[in-house]
């Protein structure tokens, strides 16, 4: 599948439009679906635009049509209780199979998806693993079958899962959850879909691992493959382009023309920070808010290593289903060499937490972020280093509302105050994995009591929040706060769930 980019498919008409300021967000402009081909438009344009009278906003509505965010047409019904209000959201999130459409920028894919909500109006990566977590619980376990099977369609024909089913996003993926989809699924379904989708898991892997032969060298840098030495390998993001996002055209641009850096460097750790999901984050950027100095691909994030040791894990487990013991052993071997690592550069002893680690620096960042928690997610560490690690996270990172994304307040939309949903889960089954259901309930507690109360106030679920100020909306980043919303639905009837059992039988402990 080509990487086909809007910008190319319409040379003029897309810069015109993106630096006109009539189409107020990028990602709007970028998912435009044309009326006409894409020959046609562009002809029609350049003999037109020059014309006395000519107006372009007139031209865009003439010949695209454009997902209008502020008038998506549903509208919350006030009778209804949280829960019944997200069993309506599904229907109205839920995509059937798609159309090819010649010059749109949406990938088709062959079965039903959620998409988040908002402006997000295709299939995401990561969010998709923990908007399952609710479908599960509301018993739609055919909607999980069928966006596992999209994503497969997608590592068949793409090589990878991209950010999204976007022609724009086919130059870079997002966190790599699609083993834990699996794992998902095959609780569900039994263990045969372990053996089902192994080919696939092994292609997800190989996109990530792309590089690893080519030069052993210590130093060496290869996509998404950085060598410590000769025999260790740890993974960072890394966009495979170095232009202005599609989505967010002028706006690189224009951070380009007044930044001192490079314009290949910056475009390209934009890109990467993307392909992180934390899009934007202090956490990237040397612990400023300026994205100026973004350097996302000088940095191993802990995070990203602990997802690809459960790929590993998780191909090792396809391959003992499949009896294939030579294969499972390789892997086996592979993912005890990454958890070595992990605990070697990520683990901090004097601090009691991981962080993430600079390679250009050669020394860990000083960032203290939710991705530290992720080695208790996977058991990747000692009982006695989980409780350091989970009361070092209670100390500087939670609030209120539940757990803050960093310590430090930058403005964009991953750091403080905010919290978003995907981070609360990976902290509370930390808690659990380490037997500490009290922190546990403290974490669900916090998360769902303020997500309720937001929406008693305004009848809409978030995609984050702020968990400082109960009373203040969540803010940062590079568009406005966004309702539907996929992965907060998910984690919120998963948590709820979790927590009705739990005090059914009597465990209310909280911190």
């Amino acid at each position: 599948m080509q990487l086909i980019l809007p910008e190319d498919t319409f040379p003029q008409l897309f810069k015109d439009a993106a630096f006109s300021g009539l189409i107020e967000d990028g990602k709007i402009l970028a998912d435009a679906v044309p009326l006409f081909s894409p020959a046609y438009i562009n002809e029609a344009y350049m003999s037109t635009k020059g014309v006395e009278g000519f107006d372009l906003l007139d031209f865009l509505k003439t010949h695209f049509i454009f997902n209008d965010v502020k008038d998506s047409g549903f509208k919350t019904d006030s009778s209804l209780n949280i829960r019944q209000h997200i069993d309506s959201l599904w229907t109205y999130l839920t995509r059937e199979a798609d159309v090819i459409v010649p010059g749109s920028s949406l990938i088709p894919l062959p079965y039903k998806y959620v998409v988040p909500g908002g402006r997000f109006n295709e299939i995401y990566y990561w969010d998709s693993y923990f908007t399952m977590l609710g479908l599960r619980v509301a018993g739609r376990i055919d909607l999980i079958e069928a966006m596992v099977a999209n994503f497969a369609f997608l590592i068949h024909e793409v090589g990878f899962i991209p950010n999204g089913n976007r022609t724009y996003f086919l130059s870079r993926s997002q966190p790599p959850f699609f083993a834990m989809m699996v794992e998902l699924l095959a609780e569900l379904r039994g263990k045969d879909i372990f053996k089902k989708y192994l080919p696939m898991l092994l292609k997800e892997y190989q996109f990530w691992m792309s590089g690893e032969h080519d030069n052993t060298e210590s130093g060496t840098e290869i996509n998404h493959v950085v060598y410590l030495d000769k025999k260790s390998i740890l993974n960072r993001y890394w966009d495979q382009l170095d232009t202005p996002r599609s989505e967010m055209y002028k706006e690189d641009v224009l951070l380009a023309s007044g930044s001192k850096k490079d314009p290949v460097y910056l475009f390209r750790n934009l890109r990467s920070a993307c392909e992180s999901g934390w899009d934007f984050s202090s956490r990237w950027c040397g612990g400023t808010s300026d994205l100026g100095h973004i350097a996302t691909t000088d940095i191993l994030p802990v995070d990203l290593n602990c997802l690809i040791y459960q790929l590993e894990m998780t191909i090792y487990k396809a391959y003992v289903m499949a009896e294939n013991d030579a294969s499972a052993l390789t892997f086996k071997l592979r993912a005890e060499t990454r958890a070595k690592l992990i605990e070697s550069i990520f683990w901090n002893e004097q601090e009691g937490y991981y962080y993430d680690y600079n390679v250009k620096e050669g020394k860990q960042t000083n960032a203290i972020t939710m991705a530290g928690i992720y080695p208790l997610v996977f058991g990747l560490t000692s009982p006695g280093q989980a409780q350091r690690c989970l009361a070092y996270m209670e100390k500087h990172l939670m609030k209120d509302g539940g757990l803050m994304t960093t310590t430090i307040k930058s403005g964009q939309q991953w750091d403080a105050p905010n919290g978003w949903a995907p981070l609360q889960w990976m902290a509370f089954r930390s808690a659990i994995n380490y037997k500490q259901s009290g922190l546990a309930m403290t974490i669900a507690k916090r998360w769902t009591t303020l997500i309720e109360a937001v929406f008693e106030k305004t009848g809409k679920i978030m995609e984050k929040y702020n968990v400082v100020d109960k009373g203040l909306e969540s803010g940062g980043g590079e568009y406005p706060v966004q309702d539907g919303f996929g992965w907060t639905n998910g984690v919120y009837l998963a948590m709820q769930e979790w927590i009705v059992i739990n005090e059914r039988n009597g465990k209310t402990v909280v911190h």
